[in-house]
C-alpha cells in the first residue's frame, strides 16, 4: 500500500491516516490517546493541540515545532532517532520521557516540564527559558553549553551530569547543591 504525502496543508478538524507529512500546520487538534506510530512530521507545526498519553511509536519527528501545546506523558524515547529535532513554546510537558533523546540545540520556552525524565539524553546547547522543571529528572544526562538562566525549580546534580559550560542564573544555584541540603539565605 503507497503511503500518503502531505505538503504545506492546514489540518483543523481532524488528522488523516498515517502519511507523511511536509511543512504542514496542526491546529487546536485532540489528539489525546491517538495512535501517532509510524507518523513522518517534517518541518511542521502543532498549534494549540492536546497530544496528551499519544502513542509515539517510530514516529518521526524532524524539525518540529509545538506551541501551546499539552503533551502530558507523551513518550518521546520511542520516536524515531533519525533526524529528531523538536522545539517547544509554552507547552505543558509533564511526565513528558526524552530519555537517550538527542536534543542538541532544542529550545523549550515558557514551558512545565514537571517530572519530565532527561536521563542519558543529550541536551548539548539546549535552552530552557522561563522553564518549571520540578522534579524532572536529570541522570547521566549532556547538559554542556545549556542555558538554565531563566529556569526554575530545578535540581541537578553536577556529579551524575555534564554540565560543563551549562549556564546559570545565581539566583537558581541552589538547585546544583539540593543534594547537600544546605539552607541558603538570599542576600
Amino acid at each position: 500500500m503507497d503511503e500518503t504525502i502531505y505538503e504545506d496543508q492546514i489540518f483543523e478538524d481532524d488528522l488523516p491516516e498515517k502519511g507523511t507529512f511536509n511543512q504542514c500546520k496542526f491546529i487546536n487538534l485532540d489528539l489525546k490517546d491517538a495512535d501517532l506510530s509510524d507518523y513522518v512530521f517534517s518541518e511542521c507545526v502543532f498549534e494549540n493541540c492536546d497530544l496528551s498519553l499519544a502513542k509515539s511509536n517510530q514516529t518521526a519527528f524532524m524539525n518540529v515545532r509545538f506551541l501551546g501545546c499539552k503533551l502530558l506523558g507523551f513518550n518521546f524515547e520511542i520516536c524515531k532517532d533519525f533526524l529528531f529535532e523538536v522545539c517547544f513554546e509554552n507547552c505543558i510537558l509533564n511526565l513528558a520521557n526524552f530519555y537517550k533523546k538527542r536534543l542538541k540545540q532544542s529550545v523549550f520556552k515558557h514551558c512545565t516540564l514537571k517530572e519530565s525524565d532527561f536521563t542519558a539524553a543529550n541536551l548539548n546547547k539546549a535552552v530552557f527559558e522561563d522553564c518549571d522543571l520540578s522534579g524532572a529528572v536529570f541522570f547521566q544526562t549532556n547538559l554542556e553549553d545549556c542555558d538554565f538562566r531563566t529556569a526554575y525549580h530545578y535540581s541537578i546534580d553536577p556529579e551524575k551530569n555534564q554540565v560543563k559550560k551549562a549556564r546559570f542564573s545565581a539566583s537558581g544555584l541552589s538547585g546544583l547543591l539540593d543534594k547537600y541540603q544546605l539552607k541558603i539565605d538570599p542576600n
